[in-house]
């Protein structure tokens, strides 16, 4: 019988990827993900069978890792982790009788989180933009709730060609909460080739630098920037 293993692979370059990552790709015969993703890990798959798809192929690649999966031993591959906007949800939905082990990796916020500081180092939780699986309102809701809570907001999917003005609206609902010297962070390409840091505030916030290869990181009420680094005290008395 074989087996599925449903891999976050991290931000992208191979030096950020878990050790048992590594082991269940290497332990693989086959290798299921999203063409750029699999790209991105091309020293580790090259003597291996490949199944790619485009963007928006979700279904199609948790359907063959697991058709592929009774007789073999399959990779399906997330960016980041894949318990976190990743495929693991997916295919645990869809799975039957297969084996299926899922395997963690670096989300994007703790990537862009450790190439700026420590911005979450209190209660944080991740958002995403994008209105392809959740409705715009809810969305909204979200980003008020978490606002309102004081906690450290990262949102993902934060501006496409599509929706440009959904990342503008959740920077002022934020505003409404926080001071206007929060401390805002947009990592672009976090940890992967072409990594671009950008500080701002909330007051002086520049939505335009921003695009889907980003993660934008918004403070809360004790949020400071020291020697450039973004940290968010934890509360020890120093």
């Amino acid at each position: 019988m074989g087996k599925l293993y449903v891999i976050g692979i991290g931000p992208g370059g191979l030096d950020h990827m878990t050790l048992r990552a590594k082991e269940a790709i290497d332990e693989c015969n086959i290798v299921v993900g999203y063409n750029k993703y699999i790209d991105m890990i091309k020293p580790l798959v090259e003597n291996k069978e490949l199944f790619s798809t485009g963007m928006r192929g979700e279904e199609a690649r948790c359907k063959k890792a697991l058709e592929l999966s009774k007789d073999n031993t399959v990779a399906l591959i997330s960016t980041g982790d894949s318990g976190i906007y990743g495929m693991a949800g997916l295919i645990l939905q869809m799975q039957n009788d297969e084996v299926v082990e899922v395997i963690p990796g670096v989300t994007a916020s703790s990537a862009a989180g450790s190439v700026i500081g420590a911005p979450l180092m209190h209660d944080n939780c991740n958002i995403s933009l994008s209105d392809l699986m959740t409705p715009y309102d809810l969305i909204k809701k979200r980003v008020r709730n978490a606002a309102d809570a004081d906690m450290i907001i990262s949102l993902y999917n934060p501006r496409s060609k599509g929706r440009p003005h959904y990342l503008r609206e959740a920077i002022e609902i934020i505003k409404e909460y926080r001071s206007l010297d929060t401390p805002v962070a947009v990592v672009r390409h976090a940890l992967r080739d072409g990594q671009e840091v950008r500080m701002f505030t909330l007051e002086n916030f520049d939505e335009e630098v921003v695009d889907m290869f980003s993660i934008v990181i918004v403070g809360n009420s004790q949020s400071f920037i020291k020697n450039g680094k973004f940290i968010t005290p934890r509360g020890y008395d120093v």
